[in-house]
């Protein structure tokens, strides 16, 4: 296959899916054995508090809740206007003020955000993103879908909370972030709750139940964020009634001169364009590392894989050269070098009788304003990808010191797509930062938010949810290469259900060559 440009999600996700089939038998037995007695007891716990709740079916009817009320911060006694409102599946918002010191917070499905009166508005990026998207998932339907979402339930003991007895329960996701929630020993009830968020852990004690449709809401929250501690009182909490969307959108920002989104991404794929004739004359390593959740609910390190990658008549050549952090064999090494000069044969034969059928294909369908087609080695561009997305919440930021242009993407209502990459990213939503000065992709994250079938779910399906994040940097002040890679899915590969795939691709080692050099090299791969 021909090199394909790294914006590529899909083309990233097809090789993962293919490392994930050559280890199912080891993962079936995994699955087997999960289910301790901690386990069952934890979940003994959450049943307890499900019913003094109000009982699954009550809490599955609020699709939508709201609540307003005033919050105190305790270190001056200063106090200001709160307000909160969440709608299914993941659509969060919360907003207080005071004395003119505004905070607020939201995420919209496809990004998050922050705005306070010190720091100003900002896209939440790293761990304080990841940890705000999860709150928002948490805030619309907490617990109810731990199982499905394949994350690990553990009974932590028992602790004292303000003077009562509680049971504690420690919840990790798929993704290795963890909520400790203690829970009442008499009524059941949630009584604290430790989420993180980024560099600090949010801490929520509630108290003061109150019945609302039959589903029983705290009416006071006391709440602490490193040093500081508020005391929130609700005066009303609502069920299902209507939240504009807009209320959890991005907040615009008047008077910012913006670019034309369509014009900016022509520029872009202009640019990928001269980025793929630098890269020819680089090399990288990419180290794959996969990760998984243990029994006892800790993300570790499973296995990793380092390649050498370099470039051969336009063609990519990955050259393992190291198993979790060890030097191949002599018997893996010949075996390897084996398989890149058969490889390298291959290109040279297929270069040789096709290369200029295939320009000429490229050309024309270029010019007659075709799609890529990946399998002719037509370059798939992040300009390409999003023709399948709505672009919305354009803004400017700043992001790893740069000035970057920040749009929110969206399925494209009615969009029709013709390629398995445009069918891929017509189901996800998620953000995309563009360097201002280059006209660069600097990050895309994108989540998909419906499930997405491989030829046609005989091959493979991923659920709903599943997570994609790629950055990339300026090297040697001439190309823009990837640094690292972030992914996280649950998938049903053949007819094994339940598989989570989490790795972390770091790239770096970028040199520059010889390109003529190389080649020379590539044609005897044996030789070291």
């Amino acid at each position: 296959m021909r090199y394909q440009h790294h914006s590529s999600f899909e083309l990233m996700l097809l090789h993962r899916l293919r490392q994930t089939v050559s280890v199912l038998p080891g993962v079936v037995i995994l699955l087997a054995l999960v289910g301790t007695a901690s386990a069952q007891s934890a979940d003994k716990v959450i049943k307890q508090a499900l019913k003094a709740k109000g009982g699954e079916k009550a809490l599955r009817n609020v699709r939508a809740w709201q609540s307003q009320g005033t919050i105190k911060r305790v270190g001056d006694g200063s106090t200001g206007k709160y307000r909160a409102a969440a709608t299914l599946p993941n659509l969060y918002t919360e907003i207080y003020d005071i004395q003119g010191f505004e905070v607020s917070v939201g995420y919209n499905g496809k990004s998050g955000w922050m705005r306070d009166s010190r720091n100003g508005l900002r896209t939440l990026t790293g761990n304080a993103g990841r940890d705000f998207q999860l709150e928002a998932t948490w805030r619309n339907t907490r617990w109810l879908d731990y199982k499905k979402d394949k994350s690990k339930l553990l009974a932590a003991g028992q602790s004292s909370i303000n003077g009562r007895t509680a049971t504690t329960v420690l919840l990790t996701t798929a993704k290795g972030v963890k909520i400790r929630m203690h829970f009442d020993a008499a009524s059941g009830l949630l009584i604290r709750e430790e989420i993180p968020a980024g560099e600090l852990t949010r801490v929520l004690d509630y108290s003061d139940y109150r019945a609302i449709d039959g589903v029983m809401e705290p009416h006071a929250v006391n709440l602490t964020v490193g040093p500081d501690s508020y005391e929130i009182r609700l005066d009303q909490v609502t069920h299902n009634l209507p939240v504009e969307r807009t209320a959890f959108d991005f907040p615009k920002v008047l008077n910012e001169p913006l670019p034309d989104a369509q014009a900016l991404m022509k520029e872009v794929g202009k640019n990928e364009e001269e980025i793929d004739q630098l890269l020819e004359k680089y090399t990288y390593t990419e180290t794959i590392t996969k990760r998984e959740l243990d029994q006892s609910g800790q993300l570790r390190d499973k296995d990793s894989e380092k390649f050498e990658l370099t470039f051969f008549k336009g063609n990519r050549i990955r050259r393992l050269i190291e198993k979790n952090s060890r030097p191949l064999s002599a018997d893996e090494t010949e075996k390897e070098s084996r398989r890149i000069e058969k490889r390298v044969r291959e290109l040279e034969k297929k270069e040789t009788e096709k290369e200029k059928k295939a320009q000429k294909e490229r050309e024309v369908a270029q010019e007659t304003g075709g799609t890529p087609d990946a399998d002719n080695g037509q370059r798939i561009s992040i300009s390409d990808v999003l023709r399948a997305s709505k672009l919305v919440n354009p803004r400017r930021e700043r992001f790893r010191g740069r000035e970057v242009i920040v749009f929110d993407f969206e399925p494209l209502p009615g969009y029709k797509p013709q390629k398995n990459y445009e069918k891929f990213f017509g189901k996800t939503a998620g953000a995309i930062w563009i360097d201002a000065a280059d006209k660069q992709v600097a990050r895309v994250e994108a989540r998909l938010v419906e499930a997405y079938k491989i030829a046609g779910g005989m091959l493979a399906s991923l659920k709903e949810g599943a997570t994609f994040v790629l950055e990339q940097d300026r090297v040697n002040n001439e190309i823009w290469l990837p640094t690292r890679a972030d992914i996280s899915l649950s998938l049903k590969v053949l007819m094994v259900k339940g598989i989570n795939e989490i790795a972390t691709i770091n790239y770096g080692d970028y040199k520059r060559f010889n390109v003529d050099a190389e080649k020379e090299k590539l044609k005897d791969p044996v030789k070291p």
